[in-house]
């Protein structure tokens, strides 16, 4: 990687990783808090909602936001509104009021995820984007692991103390965006493919999809829920969390690995199939710690591989000129699963006990694994036209990031070998339309539907 690209994308990486740390234990502060407070786990599941719905509408609109004021003065807002809900939470107790503040705060996170990814995507050519996707894998997993550590060390501190410092270090991510030259790379405005289409496209890349989004927002959200019920401190409850955010780091690619050399929908099968024997573990075996920190360290590894494998199975399928709507649309399904989880698991919780976490957990990889065996039975897996590739965007500008030279290559050669004509529309991309500039520099162009889309049949 050249000098110069290091150089443009240290800036934005360096941000999220400030931020990262901060928000890598703000779930499970808000989780053990609310539970210490005597709530229960269908109202803790409420307001865990609120993030993810505030995520799932930041990825449609905020793109609108950035194009108008460009890269840094987004950042600077949204990151000052991430700073403000969370003192805010420091400040005073209230579970509704709780609940605004977290669809507030998820809705400029993702801003702040935009305003990176977008930034990285026009960083470099397409053929070093798988490099700029494993810096941004690193950097937001890494400070996930770091923000998990620092709670028990915060939680000490003073009641209020977790929630000053995470407002800090939201503050502080701004300045490595304010340093930078003020000039800021151009987006598209996203057009995901519609859910209908994605579902004729690769059931399997949507139900894989729509299923990592309900576990991972399970694990951030409800997991620390059931540690800290069963009888752990906010320390242990944090490196609990720790290792489970290790393991998606350390396992991903080697599953990954695992994908590129076989089936990718048996290796959905076997990752389904582990989820249900890690899930049986956790409610039938005496957990000593050592048996919990291997147990949820592989979990992590399994929940979190679920996602990009699905993407990948799916990009094995769709032709080159759908690749950027089809990521985007299965990162929407994605991000439905996880708004959707925490309404649907914490009142199983709350009706059957802590254990119901799991029980949710296995019940949910059985159904995947019955519909994975399902469709491969009816529709085998074709063979893997590129590389495996990590997939951690949050948005669906991002979501390009995964679309590497080396996969468009491989669409375009198996295109011939299946007629994709009535699942996935003609994609034709029109000339940027371009307008005014943006006010904050004159070298930000406005981009108004950069990319035009007609669809025939």
């Amino acid at each position: 990687m050249s000098r110069q690209l290091l150089a443009m994308a240290l800036a934005p990486l360096l941000g999220l990783f400030i931020l990262g740390i901060g928000n890598g234990f703000l779930a499970t502060l808000i989780t053990v808090r609310l539970d210490a407070a005597g709530e229960s786990a269908t109202v803790i599941g409420i307001v865990s909602s609120a993030y993810f719905i505030g995520l799932a509408l930041g990825a449609m609109f905020n793109d609108r936001l950035l194009l108008r004021i460009g890269h840094i003065r987004a950042y600077g807002s949204f990151a000052s509104l991430v700073a403000v809900t969370v003192l805010l939470q420091g400040l005073f107790f209230d579970p509704w009021a709780w609940f605004a503040l977290r669809l507030i705060g998820g809705w400029a996170t993702v801003g702040v995820y935009l305003v990176i990814e977008s930034w990285l995507l026009t960083a470099g050519e397409q053929k070093v984007r798988g490099r700029l996707l494993a810096l941004y894998m690193i950097s937001l997993y890494a400070a996930g692991v770091i923000g998990q550590l620092l709670l028990g060390v915060t939680n000490a501190m003073g009641v209020t103390a977790p929630f000053m410092v995470i407002g800090m270090l939201a503050s502080l991510s701004v300045l490595p965006m304010a340093m930078i030259p003020r000039v800021s790379p151009l987006i598209e405005h996203a057009e995901p493919l519609p859910p209908y289409r994605l579902i004729m496209l690769t059931p399997t890349g949507v139900l894989g999809s729509l299923g990592s989004g309900m576990v991972v927002a399970a694990a951030y959200s409800l997991l620390p829920l059931y540690l800290q019920r069963i009888g752990m401190s906010v320390n242990q409850v944090g490196q609990m969390m720790a290792l489970v955010i290790l393991g998606a780091m350390l396992l991903q690619y080697p599953i990954g690995r695992w994908s590129d050399r076989h089936d990718r929908q048996m290796v959905l099968i076997g990752i389904s199939g582990f989820c249900v024997l890690i899930s049986a573990a956790m409610l039938w075996l005496p957990l000593s710690m050592p048996l919990l920190s291997v147990l949820l360290f592989l979990l992590g590894g399994g929940v979190f591989a679920l996602y990009p494998v699905a993407v990948s199975h799916a990009a094995d399928r769709a032709p080159a000129g759908a690749l950027v709507r089809m990521s985007q649309g299965l990162l929407l399904i994605n991000s439905i699963g996880a708004t959707l989880s925490p309404l649907m698991i914490s009142p199983v919780m709350t009706a059957v006990g802590d254990a119901g976490l799991f029980w949710s957990f296995g019940g949910l990889s059985l159904i995947f694994l019955l519909f994975f065996s399902w469709r491969r039975s009816v529709r085998p897996a074709p063979l893997p036209v590129a590389p495996f590739t990590a997939t951690t965007p949050m948005t669906a500008a991002g979501a390009e990031l995964v679309i590497t030279e080396e996969l468009v290559q491989g669409a375009l050669e198996h295109e011939h070998l299946e007629d994709l004509s009535e699942a996935v529309p003609d994609v034709e991309v029109a000339e940027p339309v371009v307008g005014p500039p943006a006010e904050e520099d004159n070298h930000i162009a406005y981009y108004d539907d950069v990319e035009q889309v007609s669809v025939r049949k």
